[in-house]
């Protein structure tokens, strides 16, 4: 039997997970909008009755009754929801990214093998054909496993001393196991599409990578109150050519995926969970045939997902509405696919599936941001919706 929608998005252990989301709804009046959803058994509920944005739910002590036991509504059954998701014209209802007003971050550079391929990114200046030449000289010259190294150690401290001497210290390298992490502005809240939507890709990249990450949801008190799966697409010729263009090549229309719904921490999921799960990639092509995948595993970061919190918020830096955080990847993919040498590039139309049994998966396809609709609902929109409520 081919597998259903909820085979491939839904935890292994669904029946007792508290998933909670957004979805498009319109109602009898012709009235569309975002809305909370909760998944309870095959059904998704309608959460408005009793919360207004996914960051107002993360700050309620009762988070965990609103989510399975609150009044509410059905919308429809999630094979329904999810089948519109996936349609190449979505039609109410279906499923958003699951945060709205909170900050989208991301840590970057959390695992070695990572590090390993953004110090080639910027010795190869963008330029993919160069990659493998310098994968091999540049792990010649950093030696030894920098898998080991605890970032801000003296052993850290001591490498990069030797290694500046060489000619061999990076700017991705300091980020990489210096005592600083690297944590920058991923997208704009609300402007995250979520399970089943098309990704985008800037027109002008021809090298670049899905990242398959575990995505942390924060309270406005810095307190982790669940998590969920999120695909950082990564332009790597263009990040290649200088650090200075992060924001550009990380934060473009439709380049940030969330989903499909954050399972909030109970006694049956938290942050021991994420600290032990392996996320794994799968990337199928539309067009060739070609089918990638990988396994990023959480037990070789490289600094502990709290202390990615920590280094995100604390006195030097609030976030009101909360924020949602990416972890990072070790996923660098460097299979060949247009041509010996060249490594791994997207396709218009590849599938990308991101999966871990706690949390489900997010698949979406990959499109280009100019060619997507564009993102127009803001805050300013949500705030109207409320409003007419």
């Amino acid at each position: 039997m081919a597998p259903t929608y909820q085979d491939h998005c839904l935890p292994d252990d669904a029946e007792r997970a508290l998933l909670a989301g957004r979805a498009w709804l319109a109602d009898n009046a012709g009235r569309e909008g975002p809305a909370l959803v909760a998944l309870r058994g095959e059904v998704l509920v309608d959460l408005s009755a009793h919360v207004s944005t996914m960051a107002d739910l993360l700050e309620r002590d009762d988070a965990a009754w609103v989510v399975r036991e609150a009044p509410a509504d059905a919308i429809g059954t999630l094979t329904e929801v999810l089948a519109n998701s996936h349609a190449d014209t979505p039609q109410a209802p279906y499923l958003l990214a699951p945060c709205d007003v909170q900050a989208i971050k991301a840590c970057g550079v959390t695992f070695a093998v990572s590090l390993l391929e953004r110090v080639i990114e910027e010795q190869a200046g963008g330029d993919l054909k160069r990659a493998a030449e310098l994968r091999q000289e540049i792990q010649s010259l950093i030696g030894g496993d920098l898998s080991r190294i605890k970032p801000g150690s003296n052993e850290a401290m001591a490498l990069k001393t030797e290694l500046q001497a060489r000619g061999g210290w990076s700017q991705y390298m300091e980020v990489g196991i210096g005592p600083d992490a690297e944590v920058f502005s991923k997208a704009q809240p609300l402007s995250a599409v979520g399970h089943g939507a098309r990704v985008g890709l800037h027109p002008a990249s021809e090298w670049n990578n899905p990242e398959p990450e575990i995505v942390l949801a924060v309270d406005a008190e810095g307190r982790v109150r669940g998590a969920t799966l999120g695909n950082d697409v990564n332009l790597r010729d263009v990040e290649g050519r200088s650090a200075l263009l992060l924001g550009k090549a990380k934060d473009n229309n439709a380049s940030c995926s969330i989903g499909p719904f954050i399972r909030l921490f109970d006694d049956h999921f938290g942050i021991d969970d994420v600290r032990s799960a392996q996320v794994s990639l799968r990337i199928e092509g539309n067009d060739d045939d070609f089918v990638l995948e990988g396994r990023s595993d959480m037990r070789e970061i490289s600094r502990d997902p709290l202390d990615l919190v920590a280094q995100t918020y604390g006195a030097h830096h609030q976030y009101p509405d909360g924020f949602m955080l990416f972890l990072g990847t070790m996923f660098s993919p460097i299979q060949d696919r247009d041509g010996e040498g060249q490594g791994f590039t997207h396709h218009i139309g590849d599938r990308v599936t991101i999966s871990t049994p706690k949390l489900g998966a997010l698949s979406n396809v990959v499109d280009r941001s100019d060619r997507l609709p564009p993102w127009t609902f803001g805050i300013r929109a949500l705030m109207a919706h409320l409003n007419s409520r």
